[in-house]
């Protein structure tokens, strides 16, 4: 069939549209294919999110029937999800019953209100915690509510130990702040521009500030600002090397200036913490530790003992020159601080210490005293025969202080006192008197040979220490008269408890005859001594029968020279009388020879009648029978008087007088020829005794001064003469020994005779005194001193 060209035409076009029909239909084909892929895709991604989604979404139609996966009947402990939603709540699973209504009444609300809500759901059965979260769905659908149940569990847990430890926190900031409170010590914080964030009590009170806030808000500093070291420098450098800085300063607490030591501690960027402790006292003590120390130094350094210390790392850091001359050490090399054990080497290379076999053990023994828990005392015998003592002492700090004590002469002493010791005991084993020596208990405690026999006591007895009552009893039958044996218990009593000397004597039934003696000792103890003095008892005897002898000898001789003188005055006087009367020529005109002679009797006569009427003053002085006359006697007359008479027999002999009377002189009240008598025998001695020429060849002199002093008349008469020996002056005072020791006179015949001790006696009877001074080739001095009235 033929178309026509028209038709074909129209075919052809339709053909061409359904093609192209068809070519748009497979495009939107595809197109929606690739489109349903996607959504497919989505739909999946979407299932697997909300599969691994922390919340699960339940849809609730506005009739109560849920839609919702089936793990949220796991998370709600439901074997089996409910068709509606009061059903969620059961009596052994699912919600509580009281949260599943409440939970419906939500829904009803939100269904209502279409407002959102939230509650927190706990499933029975487990300790799950659930969120649910409400609100409508947005699907148009009426009265449609979706709820997500979130599960809240780890975060609820987290939250209560979150809460717990934020409890536990601020409870321990409370304590610390009450802490920081109570602290009796200032303590602040700087917030981050380092001011003043917080302080306590004890900082307000130091800064005598009203209250905390106070402080703060003036910013009171309680350390002062010093030169680049303020309290702001030190926190900022305590922040900036993040680390703990302290120092000690001054500051003023409370009024007071104390010294303390401030602490700031970094706290990072929450500021800067900081303390102020006083440490006032620890200074005080520290200084009085320093002095101390120094002080204990001077005193070792004083001490005769050898003292070293160690310290704790075995260095030497003190010495003192003892130490330095035991050992031979140098200073310079001690001055490096050596160790000890060098210290050690040295001294045995100076042969300082004690010889060893082995040194190095016997070195790291002594090393072992630093760490020893008490003190180690050694001896120490040096190879030069030095003997030290030697204390090693562990000190608190681990240092060792040894002190070297040279005991060398002490044992060199306690072996002179052992050999003395023995001597002791052997001399006073030997004692010719009996020894023994009684302790304050009255027991014996030691006794000699001698006195064993005395008593005639055995070892045995004696070996026991009997007590002195023991003793007493014992002893009592030796004794001529046994009672006496109770006096020397008394006298061991005296001598130990009354610390008192006495002595006795006592008389053995054999004849023997002891003096006894308690001595206390100064250790407490009594010596008692026995001496046995028989022999003389019967020299004592005989000496007193001889002295009795001589004392009637001296009588006999004393009367005999008073009747003797008596009797020599008749025929003197006769003498005298012929002689005057040759002299007068009664008897013819005599030549000049026989004048001579006449006269030379007189004079002999003159001086015989003196001699003998000296002797019997002298007599009757000793006998106590010399009469004297209490008168009141002006000494100034009579000295000069006395001067006169012997100015010229000092001229006849060549000689100087010089006669001197210091006014006034005043009276005494005596004899005034017995007075006389003493001034003319000094004048008449002095010039019989000097020679013309003096000595020395110098011409003869006399002095003769009175002077008064007070109440006392003080009469000198001096001499230039040859002088008296020392040993022979105080025999011139002596009866009939007066010539004895005296310088010749110029006739070779004169002596002093009596006169010197009848002039003592009548000093003395006026209560006076006479001081003879003399030196040999000086000349001689007397002196009397008498009494005065009062002027």
């Amino acid at each position: 069939m033929t178309l026509s060209p028209a038709a074909v035409a129209g075919i052809a076009t339709i053909l061409a549209a359904w093609l192209v029909a068809a070519v748009v239909a497979t495009l939107y084909g595809l197109r929606r294919a690739a489109a349903a892929r996607g959504a497919t895709a989505e739909a999946e991604r979407l299932t697997l999110l909300l599969r691994d989604a922390p919340a699960i979404p339940l849809r609730v139609a506005a009739d109560g029937r849920l839609d919702a996966p089936a793990r949220l009947g796991d998370w709600l402990g439901l074997r089996k999800l409910p068709l509606y939603l009061v059903d969620l709540g059961g009596a052994d699973e699912g919600l509580p019953l009281d949260e599943a209504v409440a939970l419906a009444e939500d829904v009803r609300t939100a269904q209502r209100s279409a407002r959102p809500f939230q509650r927190t759901l706990h499933p029975q059965g487990g300790k799950r915690v659930l969120v649910v979260r409400g609100r409508p769905a947005g699907t148009g659908r009426a009265g449609e509510i979706l709820l997500w149940v979130f599960d809240d569990t780890d975060s609820r847990r987290e939250i209560e130990l979150l809460s717990a430890e934020t409890e536990r926190l601020g409870q321990a900031v409370a304590a610390i702040s009450s802490l920081i409170e109570a602290a009796p010590f200032p303590m602040w914080h700087r917030g981050p521009d380092l001011r003043l964030a917080l302080v306590n009590g004890a900082y307000v009170a130091a800064v005598e500030g009203r209250d905390g806030a106070d402080v703060v808000t003036r910013g009171l500093e309680l350390v002062e600002g010093q030169a680049g070291r303020g309290p702001l420098a030190a926190a900022a450098e305590a922040r900036a090397q993040d680390r703990v800085l302290r120092r000690t300063v001054p500051a003023t607490i409370a009024g007071a200036r104390r010294m303390v030591r401030i602490t700031d501690v970094p706290l990072g960027p929450g500021g800067v913490a900081g303390y102020a402790v006083d440490v006032e006292e620890l200074e005080e003590a520290r200084a009085d530790l320093n002095r101390f120390a120094r002080t204990q130094r001077d005193l070792l350094d004083r001490l005769s003992a050898g003292v070293a210390q160690f310290a704790a790392d075995r260095s030497l850091v003190f010495y003192n020159h003892p130490f330095l001359r035991m050992f031979a050490l140098q200073p310079e090399w001690l001055a490096d601080r050596p160790e000890f054990d060098r210290v050690l080497d040295r001294m045995r290379e100076a042969q300082r210490a004690p010889e060893s076999r082995d040194f190095p053990r016997w070195r790291m023994e002594r090393r072992g005293w630093f760490t020893a828990p008490d003190a180690v005392e050694e001896n120490w015998l040096l190879p030069g025969g030095s003997h030290y003592r030697l204390l090693a002492q562990p000190l608190p700090d681990g240092g060792l202080l040894l002190i070297f004590e040279d005991r060398t002469e002490q044992l060199q002493l306690a072996s002179a006192r052992d050999t003395l010791l023995r001597v002791r005991t052997a001399t006073f084993d030997n004692l010719f008197e009996a020894v023994g020596v009684f302790a304050a208990d009255g027991r014996l405690h030691l006794w000699n040979n001698r006195f064993k026999d005395v008593w005639g006591l055995a070892d045995v007895e004696l070996a026991q220490s009997p007590r002195v009552d023991a003793l007493v009893e014992s002893v009592a039958r030796r004794l001529a008269n046994p009672s006496r044996a109770g006096l020397i218990r008394e006298l061991v009593r005296i001598a130990t408890i009354e610390r008192q000397q006495r002595s006795g004597r006592v008389e053995f039934t054999d004849g023997r005859h002891f003096e006894f003696a308690a001595v206390p000792l100064p250790d407490g103890n009594a010596l008692f001594t026995m001496l046995d003095i028989t022999a003389s008892r019967g020299i004592e005897a005989a000496l007193r029968e001889r002295a009795e002898a001589l004392e009637q000898a001296d009588l006999l001789k004393t009367a005999f020279v008073a009747n003797m003188s008596y009797e020599l005055r008749v025929p003197l006087t006769s003498i005298s009388g012929f002689a005057e009367m040759l002299g007068g020529g009664y008897a013819g005109v005599l030549g000049d020879t026989a004048k001579d002679y006449v006269a030379a009797i007189l004079s002999s006569v003159a001086r015989l009648s003196a001699l003998i009427e000296n002797i019997l003053d002298l007599t009757q002085s000793e006998a106590g029978s010399l009469p004297l006359a209490a008168e009141t006697v002006d000494l100034g007359a009579l000295v000069a008087d006395g001067g006169k008479q012997a100015r010229a027999a000092a001229k006849a002999v060549g000689l100087d007088l010089a006669v001197e009377i210091v006014p006034p002189l005043g009276t005494v009240t005596g004899d005034p020829r017995r007075l006389r008598q003493v001034i003319d025998h000094l004048l008449h001695n002095a010039v019989r005794f000097t020679p013309g020429g003096g000595s020395g060849g110098e011409r003869g002199r006399v002095l003769f001064r009175a002077t008064r002093e007070g109440d006392t008349v003080e009469i000198v008469i001096s001499d230039n003469g040859p002088g008296i020996a020392r040993d022979r002056q105080a025999q011139l005072f002596d009866r009939f020994r007066t010539g004895a020791g005296t310088a010749a006179p110029r006739n070779g015949r004169d002596t002093p005779g009596p006169g010197l001790p009848l002039t003592r006696r009548l000093v003395e009877a006026h209560g006076g005194t006479i001081v003879l001074a003399s030196e040999p080739g000086e000349g001689t001095t007397v002196i009397v001193r008498l009494p005065a009235d009062p002027l």
